[in-house]
């Protein structure tokens, strides 16, 4: 079985026609009032929402390759609003009410980000759906009750979450074997490249210009080095979530997590017939190595998971290209959950990196004393979470204070990764405990596999 890997980022570029044309790079010598690192999702974000609350700002985009060449273009599609991180840790730095808060703000992303589609004729596929948590075995189910019965602990409204049994869970995606599902409503499908293209556009009509083939060299106070020129700007913003450690005196900020697709053919009615799968829903499952899958506008399906999880020192794919063993390995959980679907072509192969904070933990903030702000470390949850970084970091660059500025995710530091190899060491050995986890608990483990607490021990997971 082999799927096409044609120079393509992404399937998601293949859809619509191939790799964009680069903008023009970076002239020279610049000067701005914010020089934005990284023109993915958070960039433009932060761009779109400071420009209209201060049109006379100035504000220059710089990017290495094109906008939405990294995660943006390349993820799973799942505008979830979701909230994966640990509420615990939150609490630790802050207060119950604002962890409920920050919470509600996450799930407030998706009506936000559709209103903008919409107000910006932005045409990215979006459909309103549910979001499935499926369990195949029995440890599995247990884990997302616990799920369940932990966010009603945490005030999330019951409205927004339920648990179904085998007979609907089968009703709405025939899965093989699955148990029951926690479902998440309120979130909704994308095509990835789609949305953060037409954000591109609205951004530059709104007079902000980007920047691409300008590689950064160094970001200090008030100044951004590039290969292309020098931006000098009081404020700064560094957008770069998983290629951050490739900017030098970040390499052990943000671990850059590998994550890889298939994309199969389209299925025919028939198939979809013996399938299901009417609703569209968002599909994930809750083993410890999850998956995660949609389907798509045309009638295919993404099936996504870790494949090589981690390269040594942070290192990123080459444009997107991934594995013969990672693909057979998404194809292998592709038909485990849906025998239906074995004699499909897979089409399109890809893979990107996320970034991973030392408590997997996202982060948003504004360093006074430089001028230097961030956001991201999403850990996979992007599509939502960087709208409302834009919205916070807006707020943090005019220097008001509003209800997103004093969320708990704000100025929020965390311990660097350990050097390499044991940065290297952790990442693996916590995938391969995961991978052995699950074996055990698919081949009748009646309890969660004690080896996924140490593989989340090792790593703070």
């Amino acid at each position: 079985m082999d799927a096409k890997v044609n120079g393509n980022v992404s399937f998601w570029y293949a859809d619509i026609g191939g790799l964009p044309a680069y903008r023009a790079p970076l002239p020279g010598d610049l000067e701005a009032d914010v020089c934005i690192v990284g023109a993915g999702y958070t960039g433009l974000w932060t761009a779109y929402y400071l420009k209209k609350a201060a049109p006379s700002i100035r504000i220059a985009i710089v990017e290495r390759e094109f906008a939405g060449f990294g995660a943006s273009g390349r993820n799973g599609g799942w505008l979830s609003g979701g909230f994966s991180w640990s509420r615990e840790k939150y609490l630790k730095t802050s207060t119950r009410g604002a962890v409920i808060d920050m919470e509600t703000a996450m799930h407030g992303t998706v009506d936000e980000v559709i209103a903008v589609t919409e107000a910006e004729g932005i045409d990215a596929d979006i459909r309103r759906v549910d979001n499935l948590t499926v369990a195949t075995n029995k440890p599995q189910l247990e884990r997302i009750k616990a799920a369940y019965e932990d966010a009603i602990g945490w005030n999330v409204p019951r409205d927004r979450i339920a648990m179904i049994g085998q007979e609907e869970a089968k009703a709405r995606i025939n899965i093989k074997n699955v148990l029951g599902a926690f479902i998440h409503r309120g979130t909704a499908r994308v095509q990835p490249a789609k949305l953060v293209r037409g954000l591109a556009a609205a951004v530059e009509r709104l007079g902000v210009p980007i920047y691409e083939q300008t590689e950064v060299t160094g970001i200090e106070k008030g100044k951004v080095t590039t290969n292309r020129g020098t931006v000098r700007a009081p404020t700064i913003i560094r957008a770069t979530e998983g290629f951050t450690a490739g900017i030098p005196g970040n390499e052990r900020l943000w671990l850059a997590l590998n994550s890889a697709q298939i994309i199969t053919e389209p299925l025919p009615q028939s198939l979809w017939d013996e399938i299901g799968w009417k609703g569209h829903e968002l599909l994930g499952d809750a083993a410890h190595a999850y998956c995660y899958a949609q389907r798509t506008r045309e009638g295919r399906i993404t099936m996504g998971g870790r494949g090589v999880p981690y390269r040594y020192g942070s290192k990123t794919d080459v444009r997107g290209q991934t594995q013969q063993a990672t693909i057979e390995s998404l194809h292998a959980i592709l038909t485990s959950r849906l025998p239906q679907t074995a004699g499909l072509r897979i089409d399109h192969a890809w893979c990107g990196v996320l970034g991973v904070p030392r408590d997997w933990c996202t982060t948003a903030g504004l360093d006074p004393e430089t001028g230097i702000g961030w956001a991201g470390g999403y850990v996979g949850l992007g599509v939502s979470s960087s709208n409302l970084s834009g919205r916070t970091l807006r707020d943090l660059i005019l220097r008001r204070d509003t209800e997103l500025t004093r969320l708990p995710w704000v100025n929020r530091k965390v311990s660097k990764w350990e050097p390499e190899p044991m940065r290297w060491i952790g990442v693996h050995s916590m995938y391969q405990l995961y991978r052995i986890a699950d074996e055990r608990e698919e081949a009748g483990l009646d309890h969660t596999s004690k080896l996924a607490g140490i593989a989340d021990r090792i790593t703070g997971h």
